[in-house]
């Protein structure tokens, strides 16, 4: 991961090549937002330069400067697309330029970001913005690809402060499990399966405050997971339940966290058309986020203890795949009617949501790419939030606001659980085609436990369009895997640490 620090002055060439500077929108085009150290001369100057350029200070633009008095170095101008310098309400906005700016330098060694930092808001959104714009996913490249910028360098004038020193560890400790998570969903499918993501977790856990135990395919019947036993069916490679555990001393709440971790996704006998399977590897993004997010909590050393179930199947059409009309019996008891075998993601995730309730957590988030309704409601950028009270649905959208990843709440509109019956078992794992986002949070609800007849506050997090992105990368945010969902959980779970 590029290597990131703080100074409380601009560094001189030759240590930096390059300096980056931000800018926003006026009447007439782009102007520089000037920083501490910045003389008048060059602010001048690069305005003249915005304008002749024809630049509008628009986000995610980019402008090469040349000749700025005071210094040699190349000066990159990125756009914020704010109509006046930031204060700490515009942190996403300058999250998403110091994105920007980070993939614009891939290839340098060394740069400054001369970027408003004054106060721990901004400084945090700078540095957590270069560091998830630094990315580069190459381990398949035969060649060597473009690297990162290898190092930054952020310009504050409060750098050697105790309090600057936590912005940038925080920024640090996230960004390292955000690429975790952004690698693991990258990794194709023939080498990312439950066994091997079991395995990876076991690596990159060991050493740490989390404990991985992992529960096999015998195991797996032992629990009565029909979920992941049956959706595993069809494939070679068996299904995984990974249980990740970070328990700290006088912890303030428990936290359960359910990821749905289809490694593969072919649609089972229900099978995608072949271009809906050109993404699938991706379909274990949820598991991928609740993991991280727990890499970060533990990093962190916040004082909430967290369960995390990472439910990992691979969903082919083997010769013993499972059927439409099958009916399969879940931890809690219920039993299902399989109706669409590509509506596979709610059936583990069932089992983990099961499984969790046992411990009896304060409450229970689940991270899914579950449905394409959930698409077809809020697009390609948005996470649909879905949860048994206001408060929990409150908090999430609350944590996740302060990220800058953006969740909207949708309703769990209990007249359309009647869809889920049966005639044959407890409940069908689908129901009606409309608000199929809501049905499968319906779903899902069937196994969300009770602690003392009142059910635990569960949150649901359908995070199927942002967790990839299939388009061009902007921002902070890659093509491919974009580790969405890591930061709100690990802002929840600050929240609740006071």
């Amino acid at each position: 991961m590029t290597s990131i620090s703080l100074s409380d002055r601009i560094p001189a060439r030759p240590a930096v090549a390059t300096m980056v500077l931000l800018s926003h929108k006026q009447d007439k085009g782009a102007h520089v937002i000037p920083v501490e150290g910045l003389s008048a001369e060059a602010v001048s100057y690069l305005d003249e330069h915005l304008s002749a350029l024809g630049a509008s200070g628009a986000a995610d633009e980019v402008i090469k400067v040349t000749g700025v008095p005071g210094t040699d170095a190349l000066v990159l101008v990125i756009g914020s697309g704010l109509d006046a310098a930031p204060g700490d309400e515009d942190a996403e906005a300058v999250r998403r330029a110091a994105g920007s700016a980070s993939r614009a330098l891939a290839g340098t060694s060394h740069a400054a970001l001369l970027f408003p930092a004054a106060t721990p808001a901004l400084l945090a959104a700078v540095t957590e913005g270069a560091l998830f714009g630094a990315y580069s996913f190459t381990t398949y490249k035969s060649k060597d690809g473009t690297a990162p910028v290898g190092r930054l360098t952020v310009v504050t004038p409060d750098a050697k402060s105790a309090a600057a020193r936590k912005v940038l560890s925080r920024a640090i400790a996230v960004a390292e499990q955000v690429t975790w998570a952004r690698d693991l969903v990258n990794t194709p499918p023939l080498d990312l399966y439950p066994a091997s993501f079991a395995a990876e977790a076991r690596k990159h856990f060991t050493g740490s405050k989390v404990a991985v135990r992992v529960a096999d395919e015998k195991s797996l019947v032992r629990q009565q997971c029909g979920g992941l036993i049956g959706v595993g069916r069809g494939s070679a490679r068996p299904p995984r339940l990974v249980t990740l555990t970070y328990k700290p001393a006088r912890a303030k709440a428990h936290i359960v966290l359910v990821g749905k971790g289809i490694t593969f996704d072919s649609g089972g006998l229900c099978i995608k058309t072949a271009d809906g399977m050109v993404t699938m590897k991706s379909d274990m993004a949820g598991a991928a986020a609740v993991a991280a997010a727990t890499g970060a909590i533990a990093s962190l050393g916040l004082p909430i203890a967290i369960t995390t179930y990472l439910c990992l199947a691979e969903n082919m059409t083997g010769s013993d795949a499972q059927r439409p009309s099958d009916v399969v019996t879940m931890p809690n008891g219920k039993t299902v009617e399989i109706i669409n075998t590509d509506a596979e993601g709610r059936l583990v995730m069932a089992d983990g949501l099961a499984i969790g309730s046992t411990v009896k957590p304060d409450l229970m988030l689940d991270v899914a790419t579950l449905t394409g309704a959930a698409m077809v409601a809020l697009g390609g950028r948005t996470t649909a939030v879905i949860g048994n009270t206001d408060d929990i649905v409150e908090q999430v959208i609350s944590a996740a606001k302060s990220t800058g990843e953006d969740m909207w709440p949708m309703p769990l509109l209990q007249e359309m659980r009647p869809s889920l019956d049966s005639q044959i078992a407890d409940v069908k794992h689908t129901g009606e085609r409309w608000g199929g986002a809501i049905t499968a949070a319906l779903f899902l609800q069937e196994f969300v436990g009770e602690v003392g007849g009142t059910q635990i506050p569960w949150a649901h997090l359908d995070i199927a369009g942002p967790s990839f992105n299939d388009k061009s990368p902007y921002g902070y945010t890659p093509a491919g895997g974009t580790g969405h969902g890591v930061r709100t959980v690990v802002a929840l779970a600050e929240s609740l640490a006071g």
